[in-house]
C-alpha cells in the first residue's frame, strides 16, 4: 500500500492540453475515483500514474518515491481495463497466473497467490474454466484477480465496469467495494457514471477540460459543490440553474425572486449578476412543504411533462410567464423551466397549474462570471445557516 501524490502535472499533445496543472495528494489505503465527462482528462492523468503516458511538466509519487521517469513495471502498480482481455486459448488459472510465470515465481508460490486472488474475488472452482464459459462479470473478476497476485502497492481502474450490463453493474460495485475493505489497498478508480463515483469512493477528483474542479468526499461534492460545473454534474438529474442580479432584498431573475441580505454574499455587490442553484428534491408543492422550515414565497407554475421512474417521479414545471406565452411564439428556455422531484402518490398530472417553494437551506448560489461557489443554504447565520464559505477545488 501506499500513498499517491500528483504534483502540478501537465500533459500536451501539440496544440492540445490534456491535463492542465493537476495536483493532488492520494492517502494510503484510499479508494479516489476520477470522475468527469468524455475527454476530460481522467484516463489521461490515470495513465501518468501508472507511467504508461509521461507528463510534459510535473512530478508524480508513490510511496516515498518519485516514480515520474520509472517504467510502469517498476511503479508498484497493477491495472484493471476496459477491455478484460483475457487470453480466450487459456483457463482462468493460466490467465490470473501469466504475469507471474512471466517473473519467474515457482509453482508453489504461483499456485498460493491465484488461490487467495480466486478466494477474495469469488472464483472458487472456477479455476479450470475457459473464458468463453464465463460471464461478463465472472470475467471482469478474473481480471481483477490477475491484477491482485502482483500485491500491488496501488490498484488502477480504468471504466472496468463499463462493458457490463446495468444489473451487473450494481453488483459488481458491491464486489468491488468489499474488495477494497478486505485488501485496504490505495485505488484510483476513472469513470464517467455518477453513481460508481459516489458509492464506492472515499473520496472523488471531478475534472472538466484537464483541470481538477474538486476533491472531496461524495456528499461534499453533492452539497457544497465548489462551482458551477460541479454542482451541474455532480447529481442526476442535474441541479436547476437560474441566473439573476443581487439586489438590496435579495436574488432578482426574471421568473424567480428569492429574499436575502445581501450581507450573505459580501464578494459580491448590488447589481451584479449570480447564478441560483436548487436541486429537484428541494423543490416542494406548496401542499406538501409542511416540513420544510425555510421556504422561499411561493412560486406559480404548470407542470409540462411528467417522468415516473418508480419511486419518484420528475415533474418539468413550466414558471408561470413562460406557461403563458405559445411555444410557437416564443419556446421555453432553461431560465423558465424547473425540475421538481416528488413522490409516486402525489396529485399532479401534466396541465396542472401549481404552487411551489423552494428549501432556502439548501439553496446555492454562484458568480454567474467565474463559476465559483458563493454560498450554500441561504438560512441566516444567526439561526445556524452555513456560512459564506464555498469548498475551494484543490489544486
Amino acid at each position: 500500500m501506499a500513498r499517491v501524490q500528483l504534483e502540478h502535472i501537465t500533459k500536451r499533445y501539440e496544440d492540445v492540453t490534456a491535463v492542465n496543472d493537476v495536483s493532488m495528494e492520494i492517502e494510503d489505503g484510499e479508494f479516489v475515483t476520477f470522475v468527469g465527462p468524455s475527454g476530460c482528462g481522467k484516463s489521461t492523468t490515470m495513465e501518468t500514474v501508472a507511467g504508461l503516458t509521461k507528463p510534459t511538466e510535473g512530478n508524480v509519487y508513490i510511496g516515498d518515491r518519485e516514480v515520474t521517469n520509472l517504467a510502469p513495471k517498476d511503479r508498484g502498480v497493477a491495472m484493471v481495463f476496459q477491455n478484460i482481455a483475457l487470453f480466450p486459448h487459456m483457463d482462468v488459472f493460466e490467465n490470473i497466473s501469466f504475469g507471474l510465470r512471466l517473473r519467474k515465481y515457482d509453482d508453489e508460490e504461483v499456485r498460493r497467490r491465484v488461490e487467495q486472488a480466486a478466494d477474495i474475488v469469488q472464483l472458487e472452482g472456477m479455476l479450470d474454466r475457459m473464458p468463453d464459459e464465463m460471464s461478463g462479470g465472472q470475467r471482469q473478476r478474473v481480471a481483477i484477480a490477475r491484477a491482485i497476485v502482483r500485491n500491488p502497492d496501488v490498484f488502477l481502474m480504468d471504466e472496468p465496469l463499463a462493458n457490463l450490463d446495468a444489473k451487473l453493474r450494481v453488483h459488481m460495485r458491491t464486489e468491488l467495494q468489499r474488495l477494497h475493505r478486505e485488501l485496504g489497498t490505495t485505488i484510483i478508480y476513472v469513470t464517467h457514471d455518477q453513481a460508481e463515483a459516489m458509492t464506492m469512493s472515499n473520496r472523488i477528483a471531478v475534472l472538466n477540460e484537464g483541470k481538477l474542479q474538486q476533491l472531496a468526499p461524495p456528499l461534499e461534492c453533492y452539497n457544497e459543490p465548489a462551482n458551477l460545473f460541479v454542482a451541474g454534474f455532480i447529481g442526476s438529474p442535474s441541479m436547476n440553474f437560474m441566473e439573476g442580479e443581487l439586489t438590496a432584498t435579495g436574488f432578482e431573475s426574471e421568473n424567480v425572486d428569492v429574499a436575502f441580505e445581501p450581507e450573505l454574499v459580501p464578494s459580491m455587490d448590488v447589481g451584479e449578476t449570480l447564478t441560483l442553484g436548487v436541486r429537484p428534491e428541494d423543490v416542494h408543492l406548496v401542499a406538501t412543504a409542511d416540513g420544510v422550515a425555510e421556504q422561499t414565497a411561493e412560486l406559480g407554475a404548470t407542470a409540462d411533462v411528467l417522468e415516473p421512474m418508480g419511486d419518484e417521479v420528475f415533474v418539468y414545471l413550466l414558471l408561470s410567464e413562460a406557461a403563458d406565452r405559445s411555444m410557437e411564439q416564443d419556446p421555453a428556455t432553461a431560465s423558465d423551466q424547473l425540475l421538481m422531484s416528488v413522490t409516486p402518490d402525489t396529485d399532479i398530472h401534466e396541465g396542472k397549474d401549481v404552487n411551489v417553494v423552494l428549501d432556502r437551506s439548501k439553496i446555492h448560489l454562484f458568480e454567474t462570471a467565474t463559476g465559483d461557489a458563493l454560498r450554500h443554504g441561504l438560512t441566516e447565520p444567526s439561526d445556524g445557516g452555513s456560512g459564506p464559505a464555498a469548498t475551494e477545488a484543490d489544486t
